[in-house]
């Protein structure tokens, strides 16, 4: 398994990124095990989490999959410094108004949190999940700072952030002397490639930051399980990939369907391949919720798309036409 810098961090992470929010919703711990180890045997070293998995589900209080994490982390005895664990705040994690957003009191609450569900001392990636327009991005850095002065924070990140936003809290960052944003983790795939390229991909080269992107097969409309003129299967989960039903993304499974035939290949690989060709991203993540996944999702890593595959796969996905 190849590493790469993440960013400015000095942080060495695998070019696959474990995510984990269908741990504790479509996967139960058993799985979660099975599915992180032969993850970590593979070389991944990257987990990525959120406080907020995934108290969606009624019932759930969220935080289950960072649980999940660790408890896998003690049972395996892995060593704390072998991995590198990210986690997020800013998304509701109850009824109050200071169970969300991200205010001073909620990060500084949240952070102990997950702290405790991962049973770690630290965390080497504490992102923003959303951004908060009732709170300055001042007070958001000042708590941060903060975290990483007292050593429970390595690094910070933000997600789901628009280029303005994110400008403007390097801007805060330098001015105020504060700890920066030194990852962006923004939604990417060949279905879905403006929100980040139109003007974030700038942000990131030119300043320097790690790109950990998710969604590489969006949402599973890219593996091919949604095709044109078949109604959406009745769940919600279903129903959420609406945003990518469109004669230009159903086209584009078209030519990825002759390309991969030809590559003899899925087109879950092919997918997670042409992310992983783009320089500017350090690492995408994947989230399989078996060991056939993991493994079809590992596959990728050796698949080498020619030229002549990217110029297709770049056409038939362009927003810019």
């Amino acid at each position: 398994m190849e590493h790469r810098s993440l960013g400015n961090t000095g942080l060495k992470v695998s070019r696959l990124c474990m995510g984990t929010m269908q741990f504790g919703w479509s996967v139960d711990q058993a799985d979660t095990d099975r599915i992180l180890s032969a993850g970590f045997d593979a070389g991944i070293n990257f987990i990525d989490t959120a406080d907020y998995y995934s108290r969606w589900i009624e019932g759930n209080p969220g935080g289950v999959a960072e649980t999940y994490i660790g408890d896998w982390m003690r049972k395996s005895g892995i060593p704390r410094d072998r991995l590198v664990i990210a986690t997020k705040v800013g998304r509701e994690m109850g009824d109050e108004p200071n169970e969300r957003g991200l205010g001073r009191v909620h990060i500084l609450d949240s952070v102990e949190a997950s702290l405790r569900r991962l049973r770690c001392d630290y965390v080497d990636l504490y992102q923003t999940h959303c951004t908060d327009e009732a709170t300055p991005v001042e007070e958001t850095l000042r708590a941060f700072d903060d975290l990483v002065r007292q050593g429970k924070v390595r690094h910070i990140g933000a997600s789901n952030i628009k280029a303005w936003q994110l400008m403007h809290a390097l801007w805060v960052s330098d001015r105020d002397r504060l700890v920066r944003f030194d990852t962006l983790q923004p939604q990417y795939s060949l279905a879905w490639r403006r929100e980040f390229e139109e003007q974030l991909r700038d942000v990131c080269r030119t300043f320097g930051l790690g790109v950990i992107s998710y969604s590489a097969l969006a949402g599973g409309f890219l593996t091919g399980k949604y095709r044109k003129g078949q109604p959406l299967p009745p769940s919600k989960r279903a129903q959420g990939r609406r945003r990518f039903i469109s004669d230009r993304n159903f086209a584009l499974l078209e030519a990825m369907d002759g390309i991969a035939a030809a590559r003899g290949t899925t087109l879950s690989k092919l997918a997670i391949a042409w992310v992983l060709a783009d320089p500017v991203i350090t690492c995408p993540i994947i989230g399989p919720a078996s060991l056939e996944q993991l493994r079809d999702n590992l596959g990728a890593l050796e698949l080498h798309l020619s030229a002549e595959d990217m110029a297709a796969l770049n056409q038939a996905s362009d927003w810019n036409t």
